[in-house]
């Protein structure tokens, strides 16, 4: 999965008139927010009519939630430039015939897609990453050329903020595009990113990028610290209805809430998108599951920790509660990646970085000629 993340903006006062109509707008903005969460359910619905129905709708959210704060024009070009930029990876996976998902918009957080067959090594993963910044970063060159030509101090500002969202998601940190780059250049860059990006992200005052940052180091440290001492076990929570009317009429004792036992169980994985699944099955329940994994690991067991019994009015169900016990599988092979590429990814890589920063540069010199 590519993140986005809106950082804070330091031309933002121009764009607003005044400290009063600014609090006025984020109290609407908390009010805006608080609707979403009470309404989640009914406005998931509406996610439904349609592949692109998802991305338009909360387009249309992202832009109603920066409209709160900046000029409606300011918030419609916000979107389109994370829109840009999304199309980067989707173009990039496409190129790779892998199969994404529409981007979908998170406000104040930025946009994503999700990827429905994971990469099969390092050099991929950077090739769909590296996609979104480079498309990113045209975009907002188009941007300020319009603002160059129309001398629109709109247009400056918004070509501003699309090169330095681009700059801030090429941070060699997790799970930003510059994290996923790092992984075909040298996962060294990912120390650099653990010490430089923090103080940069003090910096920017960014609480989302501090989140992200922490995140980062915390599964840092589980890989390559607690991980090289001892196999970190992790688990997976799935919940079956299973009907037992039938074995309830037979005779069968069923178990009670309390029950606890481990389930045989086999593991496998399928061609289409390369997801691990964990097949389990409970005999004498009649019961077979399948539970699908966050990522590759080693099972160590499936674990029924207790049961629900439910009067439905459908019959007798159990509601079966089972863990699933798991070590990280990690692939040394995946960050195999020639010499020749890691060259080229490198040297674009910083490249891009340096043309974002000579272009945030360039606009703040014209913007304020």
């Amino acid at each position: 999965m590519v993140r986005e993340s809106f950082g804070e903006w330091k031309g933002s006062n121009r764009l607003q008139k005044t400290e009063k109509k600014k609090d006025s707008r984020l109290w609407y903005l908390g009010s805006a927010m608080t609707f979403i969460l009470l309404k989640g359910k009914s406005l998931l619905a509406l996610l439904k009519f349609g592949k692109l129905g998802g991305a338009i709708f909360s387009m249309a959210i992202s832009v109603g939630a920066y409209a709160l704060i900046y000029p409606w024009q300011f918030a419609i070009g916000i979107v389109l430039l994370l829109l840009i930029h999304e199309m980067g990876h989707v173009i990039a996976a496409k190129q790779k015939g892998l199969p994404v998902s529409a981007p979908l918009f998170i406000p104040f957080l930025g946009a994503m897609i999700a990827m429905k067959k994971h990469p099969q090594d390092a050099k991929t993963e950077a090739y769909i990453a590296l996609g979104g910044p480079v498309l990113g970063t045209l975009g907002a060159i188009g941007v300020f050329t319009a603002a160059y030509y129309m001398d629109s101090p709109l247009l400056y500002s918004l070509a501003y903020v699309g090169f330095f969202l681009n700059l801030i998601n090429l941070l060699p940190i997790h799970p930003l595009d510059g994290g996923r780059i790092a992984t075909a250049v040298s996962r060294w860059l990912w120390l650099v990113g653990l010490i430089g990006g923090l103080g940069i992200i003090i910096y920017l005052r960014s609480i989302i990028f501090f989140i992200i940052w922490a995140l980062f180091a915390y599964d840092l440290y589980k890989k390559y610290v607690k991980g090289r001492k001892n196999d970190v076990i992790e688990s997976v929570t799935a919940t079956f209805v299973v009907p037992v009317e039938h074995l309830y009429a037979q005779g069968h004792v069923i178990p009670g809430p309390e029950h606890k036992r481990e389930l045989p169980f086999m593991t496998y994985s399928e061609l289409g998108d390369q997801r691990q699944y964990v097949k389990t099955e409970w005999v004498s329940m009649d019961f077979r599951g399948k539970i699908s994994m966050p990522q590759q690991g080693i099972i160590k067991r499936v674990q029924v920790t207790g049961l629900e019994h439910q009067h439905l009015p459908e019959g007798y169900h159990v509601k079966v509660n089972c863990k699933l016990e798991y070590t990280r599988y990690e692939n040394d092979k995946y960050y195999e990646v020639p010499l020749s590429s890691r060259i080229k990814f490198g040297v674009s890589y910083a490249l891009l970085a340096g043309l974002l920063l000579g272009m945030m540069f360039m606009v703040h010199s014209v913007g304020n000629m």
